[in-house]
């Protein structure tokens, strides 16, 4: 069950601003301030503005955390709150803490390169030591100071937070732990920026996600995570149960360092469906991933007509409001799909004009529309063939 949620986005940080910007179709797209972008004929991206760790940080020092690792924490802050629990609550329980990313602390690495270039051997002491990936889950459980804590940093790319949403499902169902703080966080970085740059998968304005003149990604940050428990801890502690992972699937194919392979997707959705315990046509939405390039939206939409048919369901793309954040994307997607199923609404895909003929997808164009949702599919593919898909349902109540 899904007990508390935790949204640090650029279209809103915490979960009623994340809903307010899904519901208007919000976007935050501006030109890049993170890093020099001089000599890049274009430079849009989905930076979160004015983001104040202090504000949900309380126990570790924001200085001590690098950009993701804030972002993680005040994202698992904001859920544990969101989720009623309290100091002794988190102290008595074993938990697992999951965060996917892409980049972990790479900005940090940016800038250690830097100094080191311009002054070898010169590296500030302060980020040298919060450089490290694993800080990512470490800062959470340090966060809380939790007794009893598996903490793990998953770097499957771009489908890393449906993978630790997954991994955190596991855990619950075999009883490894009693909550589970699972998503993904990523910041803005050179080094990923410069790389779909030179890969020509930069948009060069705006993300058009499945329409016929889409050019590109832009990317973002930010951090999405979930509070995962059974339902019959949820009862018992009188949570409320904003929505249920009902399974999910995960497959690696190995067939591209970048290109994502139809058939491999549409095998990842069939095991989330079987995981799940649902049939296709029982899905009333799919979260895509969605990127925007013309290989992904293209090969996604027919690995869906293959596993749905004719008449998929509705297929929205939040990275046309978010950005592409990374490791954090399948998370705060995962998060958009538990707002959707409990407040009965299908995000947009904005950006809008005309739908690519060979997508052929109804993808809600650039107006939120009101639904009576049961289950939905979050996509999360990434390069090398990682896709991972997680399935949730609406919770209607009913003892464990």
């Amino acid at each position: 069950m899904i007990t508390g949620l935790g949204a640090v986005s650029s279209i809103g940080t915490s979960v009623t601003e994340f809903l307010a910007g899904l519901r208007s179709g919000r976007s935050a797209v501006r030109p890049i301030s993170a890093f020099d972008t001089t000599g890049f004929e274009h430079a849009n991206g989905c930076e979160i503005a004015d983001f104040d760790p202090g504000r949900w940080i309380e126990r570790l020092d924001p200085e001590e955390l690098g950009r993701a690792a804030r972002f993680a924490v005040a994202a698992a802050r904001m859920a544990a709150d969101h989720a009623g629990l309290t100091s002794q609550v988190l102290a008595d329980s074993r938990v697992l803490v999951a965060v996917g990313t892409t980049d972990g602390e790479t900005r940090d690495l940016d800038r250690l390169v830097a100094r080191d270039l311009a002054e070898p051997g010169a590296a500030d002491p302060r980020i040298a030591r919060r450089a490290s990936a694993s800080r990512l889950s470490a800062s959470v459980a340090r966060e809380f100071a939790l007794a009893d804590a598996e903490a793990v940093t998953i770097p499957t790319a771009c489908a890393a937070g449906n993978y630790a949403i997954g991994y955190g499902l596991d855990a619950i169902r075999a009883g490894d732990a009693d909550l589970a703080f699972c998503g993904g966080a990523d910041a803005v970085c050179l080094k990923t920026f410069a790389g779909f740059y030179r890969l020509g998968t930069i948009a060069p304005d705006v993300c058009r996600p499945f329409d016929l003149d889409r050019k590109g990604i832009l990317t973002g940050e930010g951090s999405g995570i979930l509070v995962l428990e059974s339902l019959e801890s949820a009862l018992a502690r009188g949570a409320r149960i904003h929505a249920e992972v009902l399974g999910y699937g995960l497959n690696c194919d190995a067939y591209h360092q970048v290109a994502p392979l139809e058939e491999s997707v549409a095998d990842c959705m069939r095991l989330a469906v079987e995981d799940a315990g649902v049939k296709p046509e029982e899905v009333d939405l799919i979260s895509a991933h969605g990127t925007g390039t013309k290989a992904n939206d293209s090969t996604e939409a027919s690995a869906i007509h293959a596993v749905f048919g004719d008449r998929p369901p509705r297929t929205v793309s939040m990275k046309s409001m978010l950005g592409h954040t990374m490791g954090a994307a399948s998370a705060l997607a995962a998060i958009g799909c538990t707002l959707a199923l409990e407040h009965g609404f299908i995000p947009p895909t904005i950006n809008h004009t005309t739908t690519d003929p060979d997508c052929g997808l109804d993808c809600v164009p650039n107006e939120s529309v009101a639904a009576d949702l049961r289950i939905v599919q979050n996509n999360g593919l990434a390069f090398g063939g990682n896709n991972a898909v997680v399935i949730l349902g609406r919770y209607d109540g009913g003892a464990a």
